[in-house]
This record gives C-alpha cells, sequence and structure tokens, in this order.
C-alpha cells in the first residue's frame, strides 16, 4: 500500500464514457462516465505504483453496442460490478489522495467531462491541478498533437492491454510520460 499523502505521486486517468455511432445519443441520454482508469506513478522515479478501473454506472444512458465494441465494456460488467459516480469520487478522494494530487489524462476531454458530471450531480470535484498530456508530449519533441496511440507508435511503445480502456489507456498514458521524463535525465 502507498501511503496516499505522497506529494510524490501523480494521478494518470482515463475516462471511457457512454457513447454510440455517429456520436448521435438517442433520446433523453447523454454521455456518462462508465470507467476512471487510473494509475498512479511515483515522480521520483517514474515507476507506475498501481493500477486500478472504476466502473460505475450510468443513470440517463444505456451502453450501446458500439460502447461496448469500442471499450469492451458491457451493460453485465456494470451491473455487476458498477458504483454510483459519487462513490468514485469518494475513492478517488480517499485512496487516491485525488485532492493532493496533481492528476493528467491525455487530452482535455478527460477533465471537462469529470466537470460536467460533477456539476450535474452537485458533487465536489475531487481533484486538484490538471495537466494535459497531449500538448506537453506536442511540444517536448516539438511535433503537433496526437492520439495516445500515435504517441506510443512514435516513441516505438507496445500499446498494454485494450485502447479505449480507462485501466489499460492510463497505464499507457503513464508510459509515455515515463519515457519523456526519463529521456530528459
Amino acid at each position: 500500500m502507498t501511503n496516499i499523502h505522497n506529494k510524490n505521486i501523480i494521478n494518470i486517468i482515463d475516462i471511457e464514457a457512454t457513447c454510440w455511432e455517429n456520436k448521435v445519443a438517442p433520446k433523453d441520454q447523454f454521455s456518462e462516465i462508465i470507467e476512471i482508469g487510473i494509475c498512479e506513478v511515483n515522480l521520483s522515479d517514474f515507476s507506475q505504483i498501481s493500477k486500478e478501473s472504476i466502473l460505475i454506472k450510468p443513470i440517463h444512458s444505456e451502453i450501446s453496442e458500439f460502447c461496448t465494441n469500442l471499450t469492451t465494456i458491457t451493460s453485465d460488467m456494470i451491473e455487476k460490478d458498477g458504483i454510483t459516480f459519487s462513490d468514485a469520487c469518494l475513492i478517488l478522494y480517499k485512496k487516491y489522495d485525488s485532492h493532493n494530487r496533481i492528476w493528467a489524462s491525455w487530452g482535455d476531454y478527460d477533465r471537462k467531462i469529470f466537470e460536467e458530471e460533477c456539476k450535474y450531480y452537485n458533487i465536489k470535484y475531487p481533484f486538484r491541478s490538471h495537466i494535459n498530456l497531449k500538448p506537453v508530449f506536442s511540444i517536448f519533441f516539438n511535433i503537433k498533437e496526437m492520439g495516445m496511440q500515435k504517441a506510443l507508435d512514435y516513441l516505438k511503445l507496445p500499446l498494454v492491454g485494450t485502447h479505449h480502456r480507462g485501466v489499460d489507456d492510463a497505464f499507457n498514458i503513464a508510459s509515455i510520460l515515463e519515457v519523456m521524463m526519463k529521456s530528459r535525465i
């Protein structure tokens, strides 16, 4: 078990949300977070400490066939292991010290949807400062912005796990961060 109050840890987070083909939601449905993938990284040596998938039960949408094909997350998985968004935020707060640690994601989507859901459900935003690693990577290597998969390819790193699965994408983003930081040492 890590010391949750260690300020030398960054939380890498990737969100998966309900989605539909052509981005068209059925009537009375909208995108909701269904998975928070999190990977803790020790900033002293850039080692990955732990990773976890937190599945969340959507309230105003259903998991479409398109969403399952993209993420591998099924309605049965959510029904069996999903928790409320509020409980997920509590896990981030208590287990991952999210209110004290910086968190990072690939792109700004994750931050925006988190802020939207917190506002919608009147839940305190569980995070401190956010870093969007996508433009940081671009500036670092003096190249145009790219998706996570292309960044892995650029660094000749393998995709570990399933792309568009939050826990795996968080791990892969942490791997990108590790290469970036170790290349400057």
